[in-house]
């Protein structure tokens, strides 16, 4: 039986700091020492993959590799491979509050270049040992974005055929020509890993896990479906005939279109489901916990027409259940993983979670629906599970509380014993501590009881998400006092 214990939602990019997105830098070690002063267990953050278009961490160039963006420039002008002057010089944002990702590519990728230029000679042996320790998935990474960045960003499903259909001799002859643009994508992996790996490592060795996320499908526009094809359903011409998705719900009217192509489940199961199978072992060699997004889609899944413009003429498509955990478990033994289990649930969903063993989520503030007792009300929920006040796909709980309509809102009130005095976030975060569930996630935006403009995402938009980032008088003794509180009170204390 797992111990009663908390957690701070807060994604890396979302730490402050002096070069435009947070980092693995000296803020992350002082987030770390804040959340161990203040007896919290649990650091989640969302998937570290590379981000592309959209900038979202569920849509990465990589289910493997790693976001250069999060790399510390200061360990690297302390190398002698940047200058002070250069780091300083990068326009990587004038806005200490929002991450911009278009001036990140534009100026942070060319320092990182530049750190490569002057470090290749001096790594070349331990590039060359590093690519060969993770060759299963990085060098299909780095010739995919490097033959990416020749063709100027294109989707592969754009390159010409002799690339994009993988001949042998094209992706030779590519690979001889751009041998410098390959090994700089091994340098990003490289300083990546080496300096995640130190920081949590430094989180691990004060009492605090790292509760990571993997999405359940890859993007598109990926290393993942260019290496292997033929796991996915696609057509001749290696065209998704079906995309991800889930049908219209409470987060949107016409469901959510991701787009994301869809497992061939048959040819993965025809192999023991290999893929997935490495995909979790890497992943625990990255966190500590895994949280395996959108479980529901394993049981049964929403498949969309391609080129349909939203969700809503989807259909469910069974998924391979229990067989695919079955393998996981027999392969990795038994691993601390959380199954998101949000979205439309059936009793099969249900039953699935229930064999896997593994807790799912409930999320507070989809409980007070004036005229039910819902399962995310706290008095409803089992020990194993993860409470939660929101998540990043939410409102803050500020911000849901200024726009709840009178009866919902009052419902929460009177539930909550909600008071100006005590603070309405804090009354709301209380609810959640005190609940039955063995883990209670808050997300630092709610710690810090701030609005709707702080919300990190809205589902089925573009532009504006994955922006926010907590001020830097926030990395003070005093921001989760409360927790430390919260945690003696309710018996949650590292």
């Amino acid at each position: 039986m797992k111990k009663r214990s908390s957690g701070v939602l807060l994604h890396v990019s979302s730490l402050p700091g002096k070069y435009g997105i947070g980092d693995f830098g000296k803020k992350a070690y002082k987030f770390v020492r804040l959340l161990a002063r203040s007896n919290t267990k649990y650091w989640q953050i969302l998937p570290l993959g590379v981000t592309g278009f959209g900038d979202s961490p569920y849509q990465s160039f990589s289910a493997f590799a790693g976001n250069p963006y999060f790399i510390d420039l200061d360990e690297l002008i302390e190398k002698g491979w940047l200058s002070e002057e250069e780091a300083a010089g990068a326009d990587l944002g004038d806005d200490p509050g929002k991450v911009d990702f278009s001036k990140l590519y534009m100026h942070k990728m060319p320092l990182l270049e530049a750190a490569y230029r002057r470090a290749a000679k001096e790594l070349g042996d331990e590039l060359e040992v590093f690519l060969d320790r993770h060759s299963e998935w990085l060098h299909d990474f780095a010739l995919y974005m490097s033959i990416k960045k020749a063709h100027g960003g294109d989707s592969w499903m754009e390159w010409p055929d002799k690339y994009r259909l993988r001949e042998k001799a094209a992706l030779d002859a590519f690979f001889a020509e751009h041998k410098h643009e390959y090994f700089f994508w091994v340098f990003t992996q490289y300083l990546f890993f080496g300096q995640w790996g130190k920081l949590k490592e430094y989180a691990n060795e004060r009492g605090i896990r790292i509760m990571g996320d993997i999405p359940i499908y890859v993007a598109e526009d990926g290393a993942d479906i260019w290496s292997q094809p033929e796991l996915y359903k696609l057509d001749w011409d290696l065209k998704p005939t079906v995309v991800a998705g889930v049908p219209p719900d409470m987060m949107s009217d016409t469901g959510q279109l991701w787009g994301n192509p869809i497992y061939d489940w048959d040819a993965m199961a025809r192999d023991g489901y290999r893929w997935w199978i490495r995909r979790i072992e890497e992943s625990f060699k990255l966190y500590d916990t895994v949280r395996i997004d959108h479980f529901r889609g394993f049981e049964s899944y929403w498949e969309i027409p391609a080129g349909d413009p939203t969700a809503e003429n989807g259909n469910w498509v069974k998924g391979p259940g229990m067989d695919l955990f079955s393998a996981v478990k027999e392969a990795l033994g038994e691993r601390d993983i959380v199954a998101e289990d949000l979205g439309f649930l059936t009793e099969k969903v249900y039953k699935l979670i229930e064999e896997t063993g593994y807790p799912g989520m409930k999320i507070m503030q989809f409980g007070f629906d004036p005229g039910e007792d819902s399962e995310y009300l706290p008095h409803n929920y089992g020990r194993h599970t993860i409470a939660y006040t929101g998540n990043h796909d939410t409102q803050t709980m500020r911000g849901w509380l200024d726009s709840s309509d009178r009866e919902t809102y009052k419902k929460a009130e009177a539930y909550l014993n909600l008071t100006e005095e005590e603070g309405l976030t804090e009354g709301c975060i209380r609810g959640v501590f005190a609940s039955h569930s063995y883990l209670a996630v808050i997300p630092m935006q709610d710690i810090l009881g701030l609005g709707e403009k702080a919300r990190f995402n809205t589902p089925s938009t573009i532009g504006g998400n994955w922006e926010w980032r907590m001020p830097e008088d926030a990395l003070k003794k005093r921001t989760l006092k409360k927790m430390k509180r919260l945690n003696r009170l309710y018996g949650r204390s590292l």
